[in-house]
């Protein structure tokens, strides 16, 4: 039988183990090292959602790296992104710095379309996206996303960071909604 859980009043089902989500980070913190080698890159973590993958990522990361963070909220306490996106940063200086955003998952593109916008202003030397999940069926805005960790459906999910409704955080393996 398929393990399900609950969170308030949604179910979901299990679709990345623990040990797949794992690979997967070791994976691309190889590919960031080989791509960055001899430099030291800005991880900008987008809170709350990327800060599990990050902390891992990070882990197995050998090149020097510098973290700071943003806040950048589109879902709110519903399960799809209306759009509108919510920026809350740190003042640090990035100018001729090479950024590279942290994101638990790329949905329509609002929020790193908008991230980026705003991060263009501050004059990096470069910026690329760095996201455990990516949904390219429900991308509405042009956006290049360098580092993927999994495409996956538009379905709803939850895990290794990510929440609903700000429960499921603490889940080790990422489960998708069910009807």
């Amino acid at each position: 039988m398929e393990e399900t859980i609950q969170i308030k009043d949604l179910y979901f089902k299990k679709l990345l183990s623990k040990e797949v989500i794992r690979k997967r980070v070791k994976g691309i913190a190889k590919r960031i090292d080989k791509d960055y080698c001899g430099k030291n890159p800005i991880l900008l973590l987008t809170l709350k959602g990327a800060i599990i993958f990050a902390a891992d990522l990070m882990r197995e990361m050998e090149i020097p790296t510098q973290i700071e963070t943003i806040i950048a909220k589109s879902y709110g306490m519903k399960i799809a992104s209306e759009g509108k996106v919510e920026v809350i940063e740190n003042p640090v200086n990035l100018k001729g710095k090479d950024i590279i955003i942290i994101e638990d998952i790329v949905d329509t593109g609002y929020t790193m379309q908008s991230l980026m916008n705003r991060l263009q202003s501050f004059e990096p030397n470069s910026i690329e996206i760095c996201t455990l999940l990516f949904k390219p069926k429900n991308l509405v805005v042009p956006l290049q996303v360098k580092y993927i960790g999994f495409e996956i459906e538009p379905l709803f999910v939850v895990g290794y960071g990510l929440d609903y409704a700000e429960e499921g955080r603490n889940l080790r393996d990422i489960y998708i909604k069910i009807d």
